[in-house]
């Protein structure tokens, strides 16, 4: 028999269980929400993507840790910055009731010791492997597809060797190792980082559920694989693929000292890019000359912009900002340093995520109209840049220039 509130105290124990009830939702929610640090900007869009789901979207911010989506992901442009630790320290302090997830580069380049140590006010576990890109972390020792990485090229850009070692990386911290299968949460304490191996997504599951069933403090730091075990267990969905419009011009500038970036650039050259090289001298202001010619070729069909040269960081943001001037434009950026810079040029202080083109290549919409798509210069095979574009929409032969 259907039966209403029919005495005042009916309706007050009614209301009472409905507010009841929805704070316990609310609260359920907040448990899912997440503030993200991340050290450069790619590596701030993959977490993103790795921890956004339809129930759970996020926002990347570029200025500070801004926004009130379910999850926020701020790029501190950290990853060579002096004063690391202070950035860390005052995003921090900015987290609330929010889970804390610090990302870092899986090939452990920047500065991981300052960064560990701004989170060393709260347990904190280490595990940077990526086992999806053959990163993994055996026995302390960081592997790169099975060769320790202070055996490999990888951090031939940078101007120290790499780390024999996790612990190596950082520096005067104090850590503990924890093989696969130890519990570490149990392991980390304040003051202390458990230092995790990892060799399968499977084993970064452990980790993370195991963080998950102890304190709300312990903060999770890692890389991208770590961030996506993080949003599994939280669940929510696969994210779901918003609508950008495609605008008219597509410039895709390469800022990467990677070698196989060269490859993905011919390949797209071969499908109808133009593209334009660029080298930059240290003591060679933004060229007018250069934007102009981009601004030129983008009136034709896509444009691929490289450079090479001590200054190219810092002088590829004036070039795209000039070419493109006031129209929104698709971009493809590749490089953590490279995308902030032209990002920064163009005046874009946050990244609304959108999907992946493949893992690392998130696509992201702008307010300002810009549909960007990032990806860190390691990353990607030969046809990466070309997969890229197709996302976007850009290899029909109306837009492309006619090869020869």
């Amino acid at each position: 028999m259907r039966r209403g509130p029919r005495d005042s105290q009916a309706t007050v124990a009614y209301s009472a269980r409905f507010v009841q009830y929805s704070s316990r939702d609310s609260r359920s929610s907040r448990k899912r929400h997440v503030l993200a640090l991340a050290d450069d900007l790619t590596g701030a869009a993959e977490t993103a993507a790795a921890l956004m789901s339809p129930a759970r979207p996020a926002r990347i911010a570029l200025s500070g840790v801004t926004g009130a989506a379910p999850v926020v992901v701020a790029d501190l442009d950290s990853r060579h910055h002096p004063r690391t630790y202070d950035l860390v320290r005052e995003a921090l302090r900015q987290a609330g009731d929010r889970r804390v997830f610090v990302k870092v580069d899986s090939l452990l380049r920047g500065n991981v010791a300052a960064t560990v140590a701004a989170c060393l006010d709260a347990p904190v576990v280490l595990a940077p492997a990526l086992p999806s890109a053959g990163r993994t972390v055996v026995g302390g020792v960081p592997y790169l597809q099975g060769v320790p990485l202070r055996e490999t090229r990888a951090w031939r850009a940078e101007s120290r060797p790499a780390p024999a070692s996790v612990g190596e990386a950082l520096g005067e911290v104090p850590w503990v190792h924890v093989p696969v299968g130890a519990d570490p949460a149990a392991a980390a304490a304040a003051g202390t980082v458990a230092v995790c191996d990892a060799e399968t997504d499977a084993d970064l599951d452990a980790i993370v559920a195991a963080v998950l069933r102890g304190s709300r403090r312990t903060r999770l730091v890692g890389a991208g694989g770590l961030a996506a075990a993080l949003g599994r267990a939280l669940g929510g969905g696969a994210a779901s693929c918003e609508a950008s419009p495609r605008n008219g011009r597509l410039l895709v500038v390469v800022g990467t000292a990677e070698p196989g970036a060269l490859d993905q650039v011919r390949l797209l050259v071969e499908h109808g890019a133009r593209h334009l090289p660029v080298h930059v001298e240290l003591d060679t202001p933004a060229s007018s000359a250069t934007a102009g010619q981009v601004r030129e070729a983008l009136a034709a069909g896509a444009v691929v912009l490289t450079a090479r040269g001590p200054a190219v960081t810092g002088t590829l943001g004036p070039v795209v900002r000039d070419a493109l001037g006031d129209e929104p434009a698709d971009l493809v950026l590749t490089g953590g340093g490279t995308a902030r810079r032209v990002l920064d040029a163009l005046g874009v202080r946050e990244l609304i995520p959108l999907d992946q083109v493949h893992y690392g290549a998130v696509h992201s919409r702008t307010p300002e109209g810009h549909s960007v798509v990032t990806r860190p210069g390691s990353f990607g095979a030969a046809d990466s840049l070309l997969r890229m574009a197709t996302h976007l929409d850009h290899l029909h032969p109306d837009h492309l220039h006619p090869k020869g």
